[in-house]
This record gives structure tokens, sequence and C-alpha cells, in this order.
């Protein structure tokens, strides 16, 4: 399988934080390490309303190579407060930050009506974190992404003037990390011509269509008014806010790749990504199931046999 493209690029105000210093326990690879994790929350526009957060998991002082790490430099300076955020110090003593990152699944199993269900959620896992002098002035290119897209089914969904949803196309497929693992996504297309484009592609579980994709990261507020009349005097009007979160795709490569090639992915590789990615939710789902054991019983509970139902995901 060829290296897929997986990369994410952010810029803006630092919004929030919610970073943490913590130490590795003696089980760990390296016990006594100091790492960072936790989350930043990047305003990428002026207005500072498209909020984008991006995940760090383990930021360790070094690198592999033993040099000093950037990153860790910067998100310690974030926690001691050396930098400032919006939210703690207002717009004009907030840092201009730029991440380079990759999109990530955070993954756990959830009781939802008393069954057990499988949460994944899309998220900017990682990268470099650098203090930028000056933003880009487009604001259309703080919020990237570009991946590489094993596409398998778009749904059309229609305008809904209720819930102020645009006509759309759900693109569905997967994208792939850096050690090139089946990662699940929904990406939306928007704009007619996406719409149009995508679904003209006919791609399937059977017949899949690998190409390259790339688009924004939006986030918006929507407030909806509701109004309720009084049996006298004036009607009682209220707003209701919520926010919604979209990975939009706005282009395509002209020509996809060529599916089922030893130059890029064949049938075989998938097959054997899929394998992998039903082992790997099985391991979670024996974690959390040891963990819950332990709690209660102190038992573990056996994990589920991985299933190889190809191109099924």
């Amino acid at each position: 399988m060829k290296k897929m493209i997986n990369m994410t690029h952010i810029e803006g105000l630092l919004y929030e934080h919610a970073l943490e210093l913590k130490e590795s326990g003696p089980k760990s690879k390296n016990p006594g390490t100091k790492f960072i994790s936790g989350t930043i929350s990047i305003a990428t526009d002026d207005a500072c309303t498209n909020i984008v957060p991006v995940h760090f998991t383990y930021v360790t002082a070094t690198t592999s190579k033993g040099s000093t790490n950037a990153t860790f430099t910067t998100l310690t300076n974030i926690i001691d407060g050396k930098f400032g955020s919006i939210m703690a110090n207002g717009k004009d003593n907030a840092v201009k930050l730029r991440i380079d990152s990759a999109l990530a699944l955070n993954e756990f199993y959830s009781d939802r009506n008393g069954k057990e269900e499988l949460v994944s959620v899309k998220r900017n896992e990682g990268g470099f974190v650098h203090v930028a002098d000056a933003l880009a002035e487009e604001e259309k290119t703080r919020d990237t992404f570009t991946c590489d897209m094993l596409i398998t089914g778009v749904m059309h969904l229609d305008e809904d003037e209720e819930k102020h949803t645009p006509e759309k196309a759900i693109v569905r497929g997967a994208i792939f990390d850096f050690r090139n693992a089946l990662l699940p996504v929904e990406f939306s297309a928007v704009n007619k011509g996406a719409i149009q484009y995508f679904e003209g592609l006919e791609a399937s579980n059977q017949s899949p269509v690998l190409t390259k994709i790339w688009g924004r990261q939006v986030s918006e507020t929507i407030v909806n008014t509701i109004t309720e009349e009084s049996a006298f005097g004036e009607s009682s009007i209220r707003e209701v806010k919520s926010s919604r979160k979209d990975f939009v795709i706005t282009g395509a490569s002209k020509e996809p790749y060529i599916w089922d090639d030893e130059s890029t992915m064949t049938a075989a590789e998938l097959s054997e990504a899929i394998a992998a990615r039903e082992t790997y939710l099985a391991t979670i789902k024996q974690r959390q199931d040891e963990y819950k054991a332990s709690k209660a019983t102190g038992t573990a509970n056996a994990a589920p046999a991985p299933s190889k139902q190809a191109f099924n995901f």
C-alpha cells in the first residue's frame, strides 16, 4: 500500500486549552516520563466563532532522537500562562498558533438505550505546534484538511430549513493514519458541483473509489428563535443556541487513483487493513470490559473474535 496522505493545517488565536502535565506510571514503556496530554482549541476566523480543537495524547520534552521537542515547550508555556488565550486573557492578548496535524478517531464503546455501541469521533491528533507572528490573510486557509480517501458510498440529504442544514452529500469511506491503519469516516459535500461529482462516482463497497480530497473544518453556531404566544400582552421569545461541526470537502483530484493496483492499494491490502481494524476494536472492547469488571468483580471478559468481512467498515 502506498503511503496515504492525511494532514491538517490549523492556525489562529488560542481560544482555550485543557492541557495537563502528567507522569507515566510504573507499568508504562518509559516509567516516570513527564508528558503533556489534552486539547487546545483554536479560533481560526477573525470573528472567533470557528473553533477547531486539536488533541494531544503523549507529548514529551524530547523527541525520539533525543533533541528538544519544540511542541512540548510551546504547550508548557500555554499551561504556565506565558501564552494567553481568548477566554482567559482576551482576544488582543491571545497567542497566534500554527499547527500541522492529522485526522484520527477518538473511539470507545458506550451504553446507549441498553445496547453497547461504538462511538467514533473525528479529531485533529498531535502534530507540530508553532507560535506565529501573523495569520494567513484568507480565513479559508486556516482550517484545512487533505486526505487520500477510499470512498465506498454517497448519501444525499435534502435541505432542512427547520434544522438550518443545507442540501448535502455525505461521502462515506475511509482514510488512513501514518501507519496506514484504516479509519472509517464521513465527510460532507455542500457545493452543487461537489454533490453531483461524488454521486456520479457510483462508489460502493464492491466498487470503491480511491482519490485525494481536501476541504475545511467548519464549526457553526445555530440560533433558533422560539416564540410562544401569550393569552394577553407580548409573546415570549427566546433563543436556543447549538453548535454544529462539519468537515466539508471543497475539492478533489481530477483523476482518482487506480484502484486494486500495487502502486496504490490492492483489494488484498484493504482486506488486511479491515481485519487489523477488527482486531483493534476487539482490543478496545476487551480493555473496556476488563476495566468495568475490575471495578465490579475484578475479572475480565473475553474480547469478541474479529470479523473478516471484506470491504465492510
